[in-house]
């Protein structure tokens, strides 16, 4: 199971840096608004078109892929084991009580004493 986990968190990982750098290298609206009114070269890697809808989709899909891992690392983190119901105090270590009478150390030799009053 911890192998499996494992996995899924490294899948959620690869999605999520993935996903973030398809969402910086779209451009927004606004890009093909200043393209209209001659800013520059509005072509890109994939066509004026296609651009979009490839990025698009591709983002889409591993949003979902991210989505989807992320709810089953939160089923399998959450999920229990049907034999442990009982008190959390139950299974707490026991502490060895302290001994009754602890006598403090004698100062060393040429320390200074504080006098008790």
């Amino acid at each position: 199971m911890s192998v499996f986990l494992t996995i899924l968190l490294a899948v959620q990982m690869i999605a999520a840096v993935s996903m973030i750098g398809l969402i910086l290298v779209q451009h927004g609206k606004g890009a093909d608004m200043g393209a209209a009114f001659g800013s520059g070269g509005s072509g890109s890697l994939f066509g004026a078109s296609g651009s979009a809808n490839f990025l698009s989709r591709t983002t889409a899909v591993l949003a979902t892929v991210f989505f989807v891992c992320t709810l089953m690392l939160a089923y399998f983190g959450t999920a229990r084991p049907a034999a442990s119901s009982g008190s959390v105090l139950e299974g707490a270590a026991v502490i060895a009580p302290l001994p009754a009478a602890v006598v403090p150390a004698a100062p060393a030799s040429g320390a200074a004493q504080i006098p008790s009053k």
